[in-house]
């Protein structure tokens, strides 16, 4: 992906730093207000380095910060790609964040949106200003149909992802344009070079400010299958479709990364490259996107594991929550642990982001008797996986979702509000009555909504969590008083200090990093349990994810005469047992969300780990 020789050998051992590291995702909005005017910004991410380096962090990740009208928190991007939001600041502020970062040994990656920008952008101004307009062709336009009635109707039936038609009419042009996402989230069409040499611009004016990388939204929606045909009808009672087979893993979108690459990627040294890659759990298809020899990104996020508690396939009903099996969970880890790895596919491990409900709450238990406990266990199912790890902002600590309480008029996102909206106006058009019993859909939207992630950050126990002097831009979680960084910070058995330890333990041990991945006892509805194991070294992974005891028994090792020789490197919620103890026997005993880690063999890098 650079010219750092490691990126052109394909063995899944080639060491990078982009593997090692820790990325830490800041959610802006949210994460610290250094002005007092409710909103987080860019000097107080400054403010807050030294907490990140402490933390045991490598890279920050940020949500977007550019200048937008921020009709979906700033992902309508942008009005301008080269400048900063004045919420969050300058782009002198911009410039000093990267030299905190960079001082402090820790590197900057940073949101690219590029399927789409805003329609206050001067690209779509000019694309919308008339059918002759040189930037006509940036975007997607079409002429409108007309049913036997006359009336005009979209050139498909594709339904956006927030909601109702795909298309926008354009009064001025008359025709219709395509936006995925809300009608302020234009398409860009990557079918026209210009688009494309455009968006090689931009990256540039950001690589040369010194930004170490992108995370890049929805990159596998930038092809569109040609003719845009209708989608299949996957609900009759809708007039709008589900269209992801048309517009995701399009048939060009390949050839466009490798330009990507080619162009800008392989011309800076030691980036780092993520794309978001919604809507398909397609392993082959995705794949491709990473793997080595194909020259295009370093990973991916896939959202297999993100779905496992949504209704319906590839997230159709992603407010919708469903009962989900321990199994099947692991069935999905186990598969992405193992997929490709003689061809050098990498994995990104993450179990929330600002897309997804806080994870304490979905797959952990926010039961003040286990909040604690399974939010640790979670924490150990991510670091002792293989793969570049990622914390989102607040997990750290534990951070669980907004009280079931808290009315629908309290959410910001738009996809939430534009859901329940729908919901609300087809039991009214049912006959349910104006004003219907909503009570389901807000039990679904208090486990699944993604204002759950968006919530201010935690800091301490004073007015508004310590985030802001003023009213923040959204209202801080109930439970702040009792749960923030301030009373974690210097708790040995706090959430945080787990954190920080298994974060040095990660470092210090390359099988949790490299190590290949076998589960241990499969059809096990209570435990998860894996093996890794790199050259001599092993490491085995055992998480209770019930409030029950268990007994556990691990299995005798072929390559070794017994499991005796295994040491404990950590334990979640047994403060009794030392690092260094011994197995007695083969069978454990957990308590409730209860997780252990023992190693077997020197399983230290002996400094190897290369992130810098």
């Amino acid at each position: 992906m650079s010219n750092d020789p490691d990126t052109a050998k394909t063995s899944p051992l080639v060491r990078a730093w982009w593997k090692e590291a820790i990325v830490y995702q800041i959610y802006p909005s949210s994460f610290y207000d250094s002005n007092d005017d409710g909103i987080g910004d860019l000097n107080g991410i400054c403010l807050k380095l030294d907490y990140l380096k402490n933390l045991g962090i490598d890279v920050l990740w940020l949500s977007p910060i550019y200048k937008s009208p921020q009709k979906d928190m700033g992902y309508d991007m942008y009005s301008d790609y080269r400048d900063i939001d004045q919420r969050y600041g300058t782009l002198d502020d911009c410039d000093r964040l990267v030299r905190g970062i960079h001082d402090r040994g820790l590197k900057l990656m940073m949101d690219l949106v590029v399927n789409h920008t805003s329609d206050e952008h001067e690209w779509f101004k000019e694309s919308r200003s008339s059918r002759t307009n040189p930037k006509r062709s940036w975007y997607i336009w079409r002429p409108p149909k007309y049913d036997e009635q006359g009336n005009r109707r979209p050139p498909n039936n594709w339904r956006s992802v927030f909601q109702g038609s795909a298309w926008e009419w354009d009064e001025n042009t008359q025709e219709y344009y395509l936006h995925l996402y809300v009608p302020g989230q234009p398409d860009l069409n990557w079918e026209n070079s210009e688009v494309r040499n455009a968006v090689w611009d931009l990256m540039r004016f950001w690589l040369d400010r010194g930004i170490d990388g992108f995370r890049m939204d929805v990159i596998n929606l930038i092809s569109k299958v040609p003719g845009l045909p209708d989608a299949p009808i996957a609900n009759p009672r809708e007039e709008y479709q589900p269209a992801p087979m048309y517009y995701a893993n399009g048939p060009r979108v390949h050839e466009y990364l490798k330009e990507m690459n080619k162009e800008v990627l392989s011309k800076y040294d030691r980036l780092v490259t993520v794309g978001e890659a919604p809507f398909t759990h397609d392993m082959r298809a995705l794949a491709e996107y990473v793997l080595p020899d194909n020259h295009e990104l370093n990973m991916i996020f896939q959202f297999e594991l993100m779905d496992v508690d949504s209704s319906g396939k590839t997230r159709d009903n992603p407010l919708v929550p469903r009962e989900w099996k321990l199994t099947e969970f692991k069935e999905v880890v186990n598969r992405w642990q193992t997929y490709l790895r003689g061809e050098g596919f990498w994995n990104s491990v993450y179990i929330q982001n600002h897309d997804q409900a806080r994870a304490v709450s979905r797959f952990g238990n926010d039961s003040p008797r286990w909040r604690a406990a399974s939010a640790k266990m979670l924490a150990m199912l991510e670091v002792a996986q293989t793969g570049t790890l990622y914390i989102y902002q607040g997990e750290e600590i534990g951070m669980e979702n907004v009280p079931r309480s808290w009315p629908i008029e309290e959410y910001k996102d738009i996809a939430t509000i534009n859901y329940y909206n729908r919901i609300r106006d087809e039991r009214i058009a049912d006959g349910k009555g104006e004003d219907p019993d909503m009570s389901d859909v807000l039990n679904g939207i208090q486990k699944k909504a993604r204002d759950h992630a968006r919530t201010p950050m935690q800091w301490d126990g004073s007015k508004n969590a310590g985030f802001s002097n003023s009213v923040p831009w959204m209202r801080v979680n109930d439970d702040y008083l009792s749960w923030n960084v301030a009373s974690q910070i210097d708790d040995n058995n706090s959430v945080l200090s787990f954190w920080k330890k298994l974060l040095r333990i990660r470092k210090r041990n390359d099988v949790l990093v490299y190590g290949d991945f076998e589960l241990i006892d499969e059809p096990n509805e209570n435990v998860f349990a894996f093996k890794r194991t790199l050259d001599s070294q092993i490491a085995i992974a055992v998480l209770n994810f019930t409030t029950k005891d268990v007994e556990f028994a691990i299995p005798k090792m072929a390559d070794r005469s017994s499991t005796e020789q295994l040491r404990l490197l950590i334990s979640n919620n047994k403060p009794e047992l030392s690092e260094s103890e011994i197995l007695a026997g083969n069978t454990l005993r957990l308590g409730g969300y209860e997780g252990r880690i023992y190693v077997l063999g020197d399983a230290g890098t002996g400094g190897v780990h290369t992130v810098g």
